[in-house]
């Protein structure tokens, strides 16, 4: 079966759930970059002091402290599981878009590198990595593009007829 352009011909009623859930999955994933924006200020350092803590920083204006053992698995644990079950589904929905082989297969393979690279690299940072806040910082934004990309595609294939 060529699944290449078969989001074309889902009858309507399936397009219309796609349609809904990839707009509220998007709702929740960019809920999360907001939070992501207030705790460390999307910068290297912010994402340093967010997870190993300011208490040395006499002028810091919020005192943050090094997250405990507990919260980092945590923190780890739920997003890699989340964001994985995520890119899956979003994944399964890009693959019957029409759009070439590569790059379709970057955007549906890309993204766990990304999950990985980006919490493992938090815990590698929280345990002393700092130079990880560096690729956490690439990784993140390599997640959150691929994550738009795909979304406006599935979005603008779903809601047009194949020409």
């Amino acid at each position: 079966m060529q699944l290449n352009g078969f989001i074309y011909s889902v009858p309507k009623e399936i397009k219309l759930l796609l349609g809904v859930f990839v707009i509220v999955l998007s709702i929740g994933f960019y809920t999360g970059l907001l939070f992501v924006n207030e705790t460390s200020s999307v910068s290297p350092e912010g994402i340093e002091e967010n997870y190993l803590g300011n208490e040395n920083d006499e002028d810091a204006q919020v005192m943050k402290f090094k997250k405990p053992d507990k919260e980092m698995l945590s923190i780890v644990h739920s997003h890699i599981l989340s964001m994985s079950l995520i890119f899956f589904l979003l994944g399964l929905i890009l693959s019957i878009t029409n759009l070439s082989r590569s790059l379709k297969l970057f955007l549906m393979i890309e993204p766990f590198f990304s999950v990985v690279l980006t919490f493992g690299g938090i815990y590698l940072l929280w345990k002393g990595q700092l130079w990880m806040k560096y690729v956490v910082m690439f990784s993140g934004t390599l997640m959150t593009v691929s994550f738009t990309v795909s979304v406006i595609i599935i979005l603008s294939q779903l809601f047009r007829s194949k020409k």
